[in-house]
């Protein structure tokens, strides 16, 4: 049996964001028009006090020294605080410093997957700012992989760089995406230029199937070559540390869940040697260092879901099940 770990209740500032959007939006659409005017200049009204508050804060810590800078670090660090401080340009890295942040705490995630990451550029664009990248590598033909690769991705930079609308990924291996032969022209690309996947931020709501909640999750210890099953709000979650993980602050331990696609079992007891995983009901291996595929050769995969460090703990992406499904 998994062990129960209860995922830690935290502020996500975009989904609070949006909260605070519909609900203007619903007043808007009031009645009266005087009710929605009213709920606007009260947002208004409590953005310009709230701004002006960190204002005084960030000179108060610019003026300490070195002691305030350690404090804003700090600060800086913490991802509600920081989207706060981004919103009142008030953030004292610029979006690509944060961008290249957001990248590293996944990096070692992406590794497993779909090799490193590139950052290309930051474009500004009258929408908001464009990030460009480049996967080096591909998640071989796994569809699950490579939407769970897209989520790490997606998440990392929305956490921190709230202004970013949209991430152009070269080298994805997107099943969704068509051809790169069979792209329509009418964007007016030059000759020979590839389109490339789009991942859309804060943009239209995910397709049900692949919706996802990230959890704070404080995971069992596992020395090099263990794995655990546990129970996560609802869902059974299997952690592997293939051998030669020594790092772990460097993101070594990976997620799946916990079902085997062989066979229709669960993976509780299964034996981890070297990057193997075998099935312990149909003896199917996997190799969960590189997306879980199976190491027959077949199409078979398990479904690997986000795992990555953030601070001194781990987040966990997990889909939100579709109302009237059971989890």
């Amino acid at each position: 049996m998994g062990t129960e770990t209860p995922p830690t209740a935290e502020i996500d500032p975009n989904e609070l964001g949006q909260r605070i959007s519909d609900l203007l939006a619903e007043l808007g659409g009031h009645a009266e028009p005087a009710v929605g005017e009213a709920a606007e200049e009260v947002a208004a009204l409590l953005m310009e006090m709230y701004g002006a508050g960190l204002g005084r804060i960030m000179a108060t810590l610019t003026r300490a020294g070195e002691a305030g800078a350690g404090l804003l670090a700090e600060l800086v660090d913490d991802d509600l605080v920081a989207s706060l401080l981004v919103l009142h340009d008030l953030h004292p890295e610029d979006t690509y410093a944060r961008v290249t942040r957001a990248l590293e705490s996944v990096r070692p995630y992406l590794g497993s997957h779909a090799g490193g990451v590139e950052l290309l550029g930051v474009v500004s664009e009258p929408d908001g700012e464009v990030v460009q990248l480049r996967l080096q590598g591909s998640c071989d033909g796994c569809p699950s992989s490579a939407i769970t690769v897209k989520m790490a991705i997606e998440k990392a930079i929305e956490e921190i760089c709230p202004e970013v609308v949209r991430v152009d990924v070269e080298g994805m291996n997107d099943p969704s995406a068509p051809a790169l032969g069979n792209v329509d022209n009418a964007a007016g690309l030059p000759p020979g230029a590839k389109a490339l996947p789009l991942i859309q931020i804060g943009s239209a709501p995910a397709a049900p199937e692949v919706a996802v909640g990230w959890v704070t999750l404080s995971p069992p210890r596992l020395r090099p070559g263990q794995c655990a099953t546990l129970d996560v709000a609802g869902h059974s979650v299997l952690l592997a540390l293939p051998a030669g993980s020594v790092d772990l602050a460097a993101g070594g331990m990976l997620a799946y869940r916990d079902h085997c696609p062989a066979c229709g079992g669960d993976l509780a007891g299964a034996p981890l040697v070297g990057e193997r995983l075998a099935c312990p009901s149909c003896a199917v291996g996997y190799d969960v260092r590189h997306a879980g595929r199976a190491v027959d050769g077949s199409a078979l995969h398990l479904e690997p879901l986000p795992l990555v460090r953030r601070g001194e703990g781990w987040r966990l992406a997990l889909p939100r099940t579709p109302a009237g499904m059971a989890s």
